[in-house]
């Protein structure tokens, strides 16, 4: 059936339907003339046969009567081609008018503004779309209360694996139909419902109730529904029936002890789950000791994210012994958890056991500045890729400890330490570690009370080529850098060719000129290929400089962000 399906999408590619339609009159046209000519032929003794029921009136009568009745198998093949092209054209035009590029597999339409007529519409379309496998109509209001114009056609897109609906304003009934329509998408592997608040206060098992033992769902997104206890409960049994699933995202949701109860209770029955997320759930330390139970059940957890719980300070010491059996994990974010030190201690017991650890995220936890000297040697430095510690008030210790844990960091993409005043004035102790096969791209070093001496070493970590593959650099809010500190930047950004995205912005309530240092920045733009976006908020600029800035960066299609301050309102304002 396939091979059919591809044949007759292959053969409509070289036909227009014009031609279609032409040699479809043309079969009939050569149909007509052979049997025209064959009454007049006489009789050859092939034909021996139609000659014996020939006195046989009835016979002839139901002969004639079968042959009229069947079609060549040309003209159903061509019927066949010209309604697909038809209907891939209703496909395209319908596309075409919200501003998106017609897929046959994947069919994005999220952000269109979609109406209960374009839905409508849509619906009759997905007769046209049987090799669909991906479809988004998130962020699409006007979707809620109207799902049903379109799960009534959905026995017409059996390959669809992926399904997102997320920010639709999905009402109760909504969530019955979805429900409904599941058996008619067995393949459905991804299910994304998330920023929709009328999936919580208890209509959850309207969707659930529909799940069987035997469903193919891999991932389930459910961020910020608004999800109840009933609803915590109802997706407790959904995730028994729900053996394959590898990703749960729960962020956002008030999961009070009794719901994570529930739901902790049934993880066990997903030992194929690799990424959990609990962001802003309102964990406390309750809430670890109990997902600390069950955490011993996902032994192939790869991602966990219980990040902006702030009342789960002081409670990781009950998922010491479970995070030892997560071997797996290649990404913890613990940011804005007010961490204690004994948290952080439990983490320096923990770390030796996850070898495979690529991203760890604590920042926001402001009172592990001290001890995380102890935490660096300690995290698989071959293996991490992504280390963000910003507003971490880290200590003159720390940022030495971490300093000299550089070189063994070769495969660190992404540094984040802004918001950190001890970095000011130590920049030099990060960025002389570094190696020339060195593969960051992304360093932010944001609101870290820089100086020019810092700014120097950072010119001298470009001229030696450690920093050629950075596409992101962030020294924003450094006020004490000097206009001799950006020119000295400046002057090697031959060493930043991969530069995307550059911020040198200064604070909110800070305001200097850029005179000094913006004819150097404009001689290095032309070094800097890769540029796609300045920002350089609170510089004054003159309506020359600005004019001059602005068509030079036009040209490269680089985006400026900038606020429009006169240079002769900034004398006398502070940098700071």
């Amino acid at each position: 059936m396939e091979a059919e399906q591809q044949k007759g999408r292959e053969a409509s590619q070289r036909r227009s339907p014009l031609d279609l339609i032409m040699n479809q009159f043309r079969r009939k046209s050569s149909f007509t003339e052979k049997k025209a000519a064959s009454v007049g032929r006489p009789f050859r003794s092939s034909e021996s046969s139609d000659r014996k029921s020939e006195g046989i009136p009835e016979a002839k009568e139901m002969e004639n009567r079968e042959k009229d009745s069947v079609k060549p198998r040309s003209e159903i093949s061509d019927d066949t081609e010209i309604c697909s092209v038809v209907g891939w054209g209703r496909v395209t035009q319908f596309v075409q008018k919200l501003g998106k590029t017609p897929d046959s597999q994947s069919l994005s339409l999220s952000h269109c503004d979609l109406t209960a007529t374009d839905v409508l519409e849509l619906g009759t379309l997905l007769l046209f779309l049987t090799q669909l496998e991906v479809l988004d109509l998130s962020w699409n209001d006007l979707l809620g209360s109207s799902l049903k114009a379109l799960t009534v056609h959905m026995q017409h897109v059996g390959k669809l694996k992926v399904l997102k609906l997320s920010g639709c304003r999905l009402t109760a009934e909504d969530l019955r139909t979805l429900g409904e329509t599941l058996d008619r998408v067995p393949l459905l592997e991804t299910l994304d419902l998330s920023w929709n608040a009328g999936i919580g206060g208890g209509n959850l098992h309207l969707l659930t109730e529909h799940l069987h033992a035997t469903s193919s769902l891999r991932e389930l997104h459910l961020l910020d529904c608004q999800l109840s206890e009933t609803d915590s409960l109802a997706l407790a049994e959904a995730l028994l029936l729900l053996p394959c699933l590898e990703v749960l995202d729960l962020s956002n949701n008030k999961l009070l002890v009794r719901a994570l109860e529930s739901i902790g209770s049934s993880l066990s029955s997903t030992p194929q789950l690799k990424t959990l997320k609990m962001s802003r759930c309102g964990l406390n330390q309750e809430s670890l000791a109990i997902l600390g139970e069950r955490m011993k059940f996902l032994v192939g957890l790869e991602h966990l994210d219980v990040s902006c719980n702030k009342e789960c300070g002081g409670g990781f010491s009950t998922l010491k012994a479970s995070l030892s059996f997560l071997t797996h994990l290649r990404c913890l974010d613990l940011h804005m958890c007010c961490l204690t030190e004994q948290d952080t201690q439990t983490l320096v017991q923990v770390f030796p056991a996850l070898g495979e650890l690529s991203e760890l995220n604590l920042s926001c936890n402001k009172s592990i500045g001290t001890v995380l000297r102890y935490l660096f040697p300690v995290l698989p430095l071959s293996k991490l890729k992504t280390l963000h510690l910003s507003s971490c008030s880290l200590s003159p210790e720390a940022c030495h400890a971490l300093a000299a844990v550089m070189p063994s960091l070769s495969q660190l993409r992404s540094l984040d330490v802004s918001w950190n005043k001890s970095v000011g004035g130590n920049l030099q102790q990060f960025v002389e570690h570094l190696q020339v096969d060195c593969k960051l791209e992304e360093l932010k070093l944001s609101s870290c009370e820089l100086n020019a001496d810092d700014l120097l070493h950072l010119q001298s970590a470009c001229k030696r080529g450690t920093l050629s593959n950075l596409k992101l650099l962030d020294v924003s809010y450094n006020g004490h850098v000097g206009d001799a500190g950006w020119v000295s930047l400046f002057r090697e950004a031959g060493g930043l060719k991969q530069l995307q995205e550059l911020d040198i912005s200064l604070r909110p309530d800070a305001h200097a000129s850029a005179f000094v240092w913006l004819s150097a920045m404009m001689d290095a733009l032309p070094q800097m290929s890769s540029l796609r976006r300045v920002s350089v908020q609170r510089w004054a600029l003159s309506s020359e400089e600005r004019q001059k800035l602005e068509k030079t960066l036009k040209k490269r299609n680089i985006v400026l962000e900038s606020d429009d301050v006169n240079v002769q309102n900034v004398a006398g304002i502070s940098l700071l």
